[in-house]
């Protein structure tokens, strides 16, 4: 599976969630803010979920659904987002499926040994599910505003 490009349109894909299933196709109409990050619970990613949390009415506002992604289990997931609040779902991408659609599995370096890991992305669908932006090993301060104003830009 080749690595989705901006401009052009998502794979329809459904997955396990916080929240049950989700079907991007279903989500039709509506903006999808997909994030992934590396791992519940630790620090930065704790950050950037409770920064799209705390913008979570800024972005129904926007007609626009927020989901996180990363390879935790759903239980895991479970605890974080009820430990955390958030009232949007987690996928849970165990088999990588969705990690290696959108290209976000890389080698990183963890205290001196190089680990394969999800880089820090997020991205911004439109109402008909084509890719309009993409945002690849991003720093947590200040990301959601950013895409809170892209998810704004899209007529």
């Amino acid at each position: 599976m080749s690595q989705v490009q901006p401009g052009t349109q998502v794979q329809d894909f459904t997955a396990a969630s916080t929240k049950g299933d989700i079907r991007l196709s279903d989500l039709a109409g509506r903006k999808v803010v997909l994030y992934f990050y590396p791992k519940d619970s630790t620090p930065g990613c704790t950050t950037e979920s409770q920064d799209f949390r705390d913008a979570h009415g800024d972005f129904l506002a926007e007609n626009a659904v927020v989901i996180g992604i990363s390879r935790d289990s759903l239980r895991s997931h479970e605890n974080f987002a009820a430990k955390q609040e958030l009232p949007f779902a987690l996928i849970s991408d165990t088999d990588e499926s969705l990690c290696q659609q959108f290209g976000v599995i890389k080698m990183k370096n963890m205290y001196g040994k190089q680990v394969r890991g999800i880089e820090r992305s997020t991205f911004l669908l439109d109402e008909k599910g084509v890719l309009v932006r993409e945002w690849r090993g991003l720093r947590v301060p200040g990301h959601v505003e950013q895409v809170l104003e892209a998810v704004r830009q899209i007529p």
